[in-house]
């Protein structure tokens, strides 16, 4: 599986500057964001190191979904800036991948699945070009990888909500990139979907990609990802899980928020055994 994700992301970009080999996978310095003029985000300083799987984690409204679009340019900043492997988003945009949250998605739009997979490649083409043969069976290759195989001439909304999610995972694979985001891809999936998106993003890992997602459980967190980011508006902590998934910081986060808080004390004791 490992062998799909082949190491060329740096073969196909602009030198880095110097310095860059060292840079972390995403530097967020100073970076506010405000809708109608109400801050979403406040001076949010962090920076997430490469190749790790990194949680973005926080309450309803915490600005988690508006912190990974500020890193992709989808929202404007109201100050701050922000790097991605060492450069602007302007030259890495061909480095990075994308899994948006579901409920964003149209999945009306009269598509096949292996249509949207193939979205994924056009990164890679030139204007005016269409997909190659070759496009075709790597987007065919990435479904087989989410087990999607059997419904690559599916329409999209003819597919359950995992299914659909699974599709919009192999995407972004489809992209080949060293860096994805994922604004909750766990969130409203079966409990086999669930295991395969973990196993994906594992393997992305030991090929040395990094992903960074939104993510809602905190009973799974410290299984699923060896980073944290806790975040309420502002970074309350952020780290390797170890250090960061605590009681102390998470009640910072949540506010005392008692259901959630102990739902978090079992993951901790589960985490402890």
């Amino acid at each position: 599986m490992i062998a799909m994700f082949r190491s060329n992301a740096a073969l196909e970009t602009p030198a880095p500057a110097a310095g860059a080999q060292a840079a972390p996978a995403v530097d967020v310095h100073d970076v506010t964001v405000a809708y109608h003029r109400k801050p979403v985000l406040w001076d949010v300083d962090v920076a997430l190191p490469r190749g790790r799987l990194i949680a973005i984690v926080g309450p309803n409204g915490a600005g988690k979904s508006t912190l990974l679009k500020a890193i992709l340019g989808l929202v404007p900043l109201a100050s701050g800036r922000v790097e991605i492997l060492g450069r602007p988003l302007s030259q890495a945009r061909s480095m990075i991948g994308y899994v948006p949250q579901r409920e964003t998605v149209d999945w009306d739009f009269p598509v096949s699945a292996l249509d949207v997979v193939l979205m994924g490649r056009y990164g890679r083409l030139s204007w005016c070009r269409r997909p190659r043969r070759a496009d075709r069976e790597a987007a065919r290759g990435c479904l087989a990888q989410v087990g999607m195989g059997d419904f690559a001439g599916r329409q999209i909304n003819q597919l359950s909500g995992g299914q659909q999610q699974r599709v919009f995972l192999a995407r972004a694979l489809a992209q080949d990139a060293a860096i994805y985001f994922m604004d909750e891809p766990l969130a409203g999936v079966d409990a086999a979907t669930e295991r395969a998106i973990i196993d994906i993003l594992r393997s992305l890992r030991s090929a040395g990609r990094t992903v960074v997602a939104v993510h809602h459980d905190l009973q799974t967190v410290s299984e699923y990802f060896d980073h944290l980011v806790l975040l309420n508006m502002r970074v309350v902590a952020a780290g390797p899980i170890g250090s960061v998934y605590t009681t102390e910081n998470l009640q910072q986060t949540y506010g005392g928020r008692l259901t959630i808080l102990d739902e978090a004390a079992e993951a901790l004791r589960r985490a402890g055994r």
